[in-house]
């Protein structure tokens, strides 16, 4: 089943419910945990794994006023972290010297801020929001270079993803309360590029991006499928390939680094 033995070790530092982690790129024995604790924290594995419960942080990075929901590592730079809390701000982090070096507060973003993605290059920022928008914002000016109001015309959340090419896709619900999923061409956002209907099942769907098949993978909590799109330049843009399906439903979703696996046996997940 998975499950694990209850007694194997933990990472158990922070005072409350963890909300999100994230694996660091350039590191696999470092890990970031943002907790409704309102901190966020750092912590090394030893190689190996754990044979004991890990207890001290290797950094506690606290400046939020509200429960801390997404961590996200910066795609190329080292020790750069990004972490968004219910306070509506994000954090950019040196993790270094444990210091916030950036901030965009409440004016950027006025409502809960729903998810969070670097570009490939790190030189910008995509954020969805309550306030149903989709922002591009340019973090070394803390400037908004793009918006989109109402990607999708549904109250439901939305999640905004960079893809290839400079393009963003979303995944949100139509004013019938069907889930859609949306290409964007970030510089001219009047229009999406693709719109699609997929169906009217309730959870939202996650998007997981691989650059190197330009492939998206959409799953949702709740959902007992995974359906997988290809994406290229020229029209009609995304390409539905196929669907996994399992009996169970899935309760949570990470994505596996690539460099853990043995593509050659299973060239796509």
């Amino acid at each position: 089943t998975g499950r694990v033995d209850k007694n194997v070790p933990m990472v158990c530092g922070h005072t409350a419910p963890v909300l999100d982690i994230a694996w660091c790129p350039h590191n696999d024995n470092v890990i970031a945990s943002g907790s409704e604790d309102c901190t966020v924290m750092v912590w090394e594995i030893p190689d190996g794994g754990l044979t004991l419960p890990l207890r001290e942080p290797v950094v506690t990075l606290e400046g939020h006023t509200k429960r801390v929901g997404i961590v996200v590592w910066h795609p190329t730079a080292q020790n750069v972290l990004l972490s968004a809390g219910c306070d509506n701000v994000i954090l950019v982090w040196d993790v270094g010297t444990g210091a916030a070096v950036l901030t965009l507060g409440s004016d950027v973003h006025p409502d809960t801020i729903y998810s969070v993605d670097w570009s490939r290059d790190g030189a910008l920022i995509c954020t969805s929001c309550r306030d149903k928008r989709v922002r591009i914002i340019e973090p070394r000016k803390g400037t908004v270079v793009a918006e989109k109001d109402r990607p999708h015309e549904g109250t439901r959340p939305v999640r905004a993803v960079f893809v290839s090419d400079g393009k963003i896709l979303t995944t949100g619900f139509s004013r019938m309360s069907e889930r859609q999923v949306a290409l964007w061409d970030t510089k001219h956002l009047e229009e999406p590029l693709s719109l699609q209907e997929l169906d009217t099942s309730s959870g939202v769907l996650l998007p997981f991006f691989d650059p190197d098949t330009n492939i998206v993978y959409l799953c949702g909590k709740g959902d007992s499928s995974i359906r997988y799109f290809e994406i290229t330049s020229e029209a009609p843009f995304l390409h539905y390939l196929s669907m996994f399906s399992s009996k169970e439903s899935q309760r949570g979703m990470g994505y596996m680094p690539k460099r853990g696996l043995e593509v050659n046996k299973c060239e796509i997940a």
